[in-house]
C-alpha cells in the first residue's frame, strides 16, 4: 500500500474548519477524500464514522439527533447517503453555532441536491477535492503554484527542471490507485469503476430506467471532452429526447463525472461563444471511456492532453487559488483560446499544446485575446518543451511541466 500523499487542499480545509460549522469536502468517487479524512495528521483527533458502514448508517437514520449528540468534533464520511442526518446538524447548529463541528464528505455535489442544500443553507461551506494533480503525485504541494506567480509577477518564474509531460500520465490521470500505480492493469480497473459508478452511486442519486442509454451517454461526452458542449448533439447521437440528455447530463455533473466550463466574455469581443465547453473530470477515466488505449496516433490526442491540463488547473485552483476563477475563450469561427485564469481586476491566457514545438498558427488565439483585453496581463503557450521563450509582449512559451507545478 502507498504511503498516504499530503493533498495540496488540506490548509484550506483546516482555515475552514476554524471559521465555520459545517465543512463539506465532496468530488468524483475515489478521489481519495476517505484516506483524507483518515489520515491527514491534524484530523485524526476527530471521531470519525462512514456511512458505508450498514450498521452506522441504519443508526443515524433511526435516531439522527442522537447520532451526533455528543459535542466531540465530528467527521461523517458519505454523509450524503443520509439526507435525515443533515436536518440534525441543521438544527444543531441552530441551537449552537461552533466552528469545525461537523466535517461532511461525500461523492455527490451537496449543493446540486435540494434537499440537502436547503438543510445546510447558511451554516456549511463546500470545497471539491479533485484527482490527483501532477504538485501532489510529485510532492511538490509547498510550492507556490507556477501560474499564480505569473499572474502577480507579470512574467513566467525561473523554471525548475521537471520531465515533459508523458501519454502514460494523461491516460493514467489522477485517480488514486490508477496515479500513484497500486495497480497494474489501469484497463480493469476502471472497469470497475464503470460498474460500481453505473450500478451504486448513480442509484443512489436518482431512478435511471435505461443504463444502457446512460452508458452511452456517458461514452459520448467521453468523445467530446474538451469540446463545446450542444446538447442537441448528443441527444441526436445518442438517440435519447432532450429532456433525458439534460438529465443525464446533470447526474454527470452532480457526481463530478464531468465539468462544465464557462466561456469568459469579459471583454469587447463580439459574436462570443456562450455555450461552455464539457471536460471529463479525470483524463485517465475519459481516455478509458473514449477508448483510447494510445495517443501517440489517437485524433483524441490533443483533446486529451488539453483535458489533462483542466483536470490539473481545476484542481490545483480549488487547493491554492480558490479566489481565481477558470474559463475558456471563443469567438465564433475567428479565435480561441483554452483557458483564461482571473483572479481580481486581472487576468491570465493559457493555450495548451501536447507538442514540444509550435508554429505562428497555435499562438494567434493569445494574440487576438491580448489584443481585445488590456487587463490581460499574460499569455501563455504551453508546451511540451523544456525551455522558456518570449515571443513578444506578455506573450511567453512555457513548458507544460512548468505551468502544471
Amino acid at each position: 500500500m502507498t504511503n498516504y500523499l499530503p493533498r495540496d487542499i488540506a490548509p484550506l480545509i483546516l482555515e475552514a474548519l476554524k471559521e465555520m460549522p459545517v465543512v463539506v469536502l465532496t468530488g468524483l468517487r475515489q478521489t481519495g477524500k476517505s484516506t483524507f479524512l483518515e489520515h491527514q495528521k491534524e484530523l485524526k483527533d476527530r471521531q470519525y464514522v462512514t456511512f458505508d458502514d450498514f450498521g452506522q448508517l441504519s443508526a443515524a437514520k433511526e435516531d439522527p439527533e442522537g447520532f451526533i449528540a455528543e459535542e466531540a468534533p465530528l467527521t461523517i464520511d458519505e454523509a450524503h447517503k443520509c439526507p435525515e442526518i443533515l436536518t440534525a446538524i441543521k438544527n444543531s447548529v441552530g441551537r449552537r453555532r461552533r466552528p469545525g463541528r461537523f466535517l461532511l464528505s461525500g461523492s455527490a455535489n451537496f449543493a446540486m441536491l435540494k434537499a440537502i442544500s436547503e438543510s445546510l443553507a447558511g451554516r456549511a461551506v463546500y470545497f471539491t477535492l479533485h484527482p490527483f494533480t501532477r504538485r501532489e503525485v510529485g510532492g511538490r504541494i509547498a510550492e507556490e503554484p507556477f501560474l499564480r506567480n505569473c499572474l502577480e509577477s507579470g512574467i513566467p518564474p525561473p523554471i525548475k527542471t521537471a520531465p515533459p509531460l508523458s501519454e502514460e500520465e494523461v491516460l493514467q490521470g489522477g485517480m488514486p490507485p490508477v496515479a500513484l500505480k497500486e495497480i497494474k492493469n489501469r484497463f480493469i480497473w476502471f472497469k470497475g469503476y464503470e460498474q460500481t459508478y453505473l450500478e451504486r452511486d448513480l442509484r443512489e442519486l436518482s431512478r435511471i430506467g435505461n443504463l444502457i442509454s446512460f452508458r452511452n451517454l456517458m461514452h459520448l461526452a467521453a468523445l467530446r471532452s474538451g469540446q463545446l458542449l450542444v446538447p442537441s448533439q448528443l441527444s441526436r447521437d445518442a438517440k435519447l429526447n432532450a429532456a433525458t440528455t439534460t438529465r443525464y447530463l446533470s447526474l454527470l455533473e452532480t457526481s463530478y463525472v464531468i465539468h462544465r466550463l464557462s466561456p469568459y466574455i469579459r471583454n469587447r469581443a463580439s459574436r462570443l461563444i456562450k455555450s461552455p465547453k464539457i471536460y471529463l473530470s479525470d483524463a485517465g477515466l475519459g481516455c478509458y471511456l473514449a477508448g483510447v488505449e494510445n495517443l501517440d496516433t489517437d485524433p483524441l490526442r490533443g483533446a486529451y492532453f488539453e483535458t489533462f491540463v483542466a483536470q490539473n488547473l481545476l484542481g490545483m485552483l480549488s487547493a491554492r487559488w480558490p479566489q481565481a476563477r477558470l474559463y475558456f475563450w471563443n469567438i465564433q469561427g475567428r479565435a480561441e483560446v483554452d483557458f483564461i485564469i482571473e483572479a481580481g481586476r486581472y487576468c491570465l491566457a493559457l493555450e495548451a499544446k501536447a507538442s514540444p514545438r509550435w508554429t505562428a498558427r497555435d499562438l494567434a488565439g493569445l494574440k487576438s485575446f491580448l489584443s481585445f483585453t488590456p487587463h490581460c496581463r499574460l499569455a501563455l503557450l504551453g508546451y511540451n518543451g523544456k525551455e522558456s521563450v518570449k515571443l513578444g509582449d506578455r506573450l511567453w512559451a512555457v513548458p507544460l511541466s512548468a505551468v502544471l507545478s
